[in-house]
């Protein structure tokens, strides 16, 4: 385990922050520092066929040690680390044999990761743990999934009794931005299915998403002196808040769960003549996310019209999809991984994500993907742990697959 460990820091030491508002690819030129270790390492350990292509996808592949025909399969996780939370200059703590209580990670400005908040801490009770400073989120999302994956192929090379097909692995820039599967090769990766390792608590299995969409809205004014503005100034901010007011008001993030939709306002940037609204709209499924789509469009249409111009203006694009449609008919693959996680002990948590993974889009690209736990929790901020022992086990579900994958077809 402390290999583990030592892997995942030096992973989480490199700053692989993406950004959204670049439009190149991948968004940040450092996420390539980690990518070009990821290609040192994987040779190290000895994979065949290293490569990373102009886009900053890394592949590799372990060959097949059978002489029978085995389905040849994938694991992938993603380099780039959430642009919501800085990712420089990580500082990672540790805290062995957990105790259950409240863990100081700054003093001096008293942030403070307790379990009174985040009750999920009390799953790990005894275990090691590792957090930030409060200063910078982990990077478990998706580090610690990169982290299981190499590990795994490293013990199945030094392993050779452990019987396998061809397995492919890959590394993806962007992915916190929704361009993770966007230039990924589905051919040359070559792989009958593949999972994604990019959940958070143990045993989460996720074969299902939301339907998303982002959504602009620009409300548009007219500026005129306050003194003098009877009947002549617009004020945008005004008209952007009763479009917010028009929204059902408990279909927010904070207020749903399971498998309720919502509409999510990300961002705001406003002024007299003109405010600009951030969405995201999500919904698992397909006829409830289409009329999310359509009030929303319906709501500023009503406005423009009680208005008499046309001063907002609406534009929605689709970002993934469901990858349940895509999933079911090849349902084996997640039969598989849950059989891996049951002879381990560890208890399937088969859940739909809310959100969306990699797997989504790449199981409309032909690669159907599931999901599985990579042991992080409150990803995307200063509050971001995960346990070692999480890794340890991602990392032998990993290897279970895999000779499951062979036996099954022996």
């Amino acid at each position: 385990m402390q290999h583990i460990i030592d892997r995942f820091v030096k992973y989480i030491t490199i700053d692989t922050q993406s950004d959204p508002e670049n439009p190149e690819f991948p968004s940040t030129e450092k996420q390539w520092n980690l990518a070009h270790v990821l290609v040192d390492e994987l040779k190290e350990i000895g994979m065949d066929d290293v490569t990373i292509d102009e886009n900053c996808y890394v592949m590799a592949t372990l060959p097949s040690n059978v002489d029978f025909e085995v389905p040849t399969i994938g694991f992938i996780a993603h380099i780039d680390t959430s642009p919501d939370y800085s990712g420089t200059d990580v500082k990672p703590q540790f805290h062995p044999n957990y105790n259950g209580e409240d863990i100081v990670l700054n003093k001096d400005e008293n942030i403070i990761l307790s379990p009174g908040y985040f009750e999920d801490l009390l799953l790990y009770k005894g275990q090691t743990l590792i957090t930030t400073d409060g200063t910078t989120l982990l990077g478990a999302d998706d580090k610690a999934g990169i982290t299981e994956i190499v590990s795994a192929m490293e013990y199945l090379i030094n392993h050779p009794e452990i019987k396998h097909g061809k397995i492919r692995v890959c590394f993806t820039p962007d992915e916190e931005v929704g361009k993770g599967a966007h230039k990924f090769d589905v051919d040359k990766f070559g792989a009958e299915w593949a999972y994604t390792m990019d959940g958070s608590q143990v045993g989460e299995l996720e074969y299902e998403n939301f339907n998303a969409a982002g959504a602009k809205i620009i409300v548009n004014g007219k500026i005129v002196h306050p003194g003098y503005a009877k009947g002549k100034m617009i004020n945008s901010m005004l008209i952007a808040n009763e479009f917010i007011a028009g929204l059902p008001k408990n279909e927010i993030p904070q207020e749903t769960e399971g498998y309720e939709g919502f509409f999510h306002l990300h961002t705001m940037k406003g002024e007299v003549e003109k405010t600009e609204l951030q969405y995201i709209i999500r919904d698992h499924d397909m006829k409830l996310f289409e009329d999310r789509k359509a009030l929303f469009q319906k709501i500023a249409d009503d406005l423009n019209e009680k208005l008499g111009s046309k001063l907002i203006e609406v534009e929605i694009k689709d970002q993934y999809y469901n990858m349940r449609k895509k999933i079911e008919p090849v349902m084996h693959i997640v039969d598989i991984a849950e059989e891996a996680m049951k002879q381990l002990n560890i208890k399937p948590i088969i859940k739909a994500i809310r959100g969306g993974t990699d797997g989504s889009q790449l199981s409309y690209k032909g690669l159907p993907c599931p999901n599985i736990f990579a042991g992080g929790h409150n990803f995307h901020g200063r509050y971001e742990y995960v346990a070692a022992e999480s890794m340890q086990l991602a990392t032998d579900v990993i290897i279970n697959i895999v000779k499951i994958t062979a036996e099954r077809v022996k």
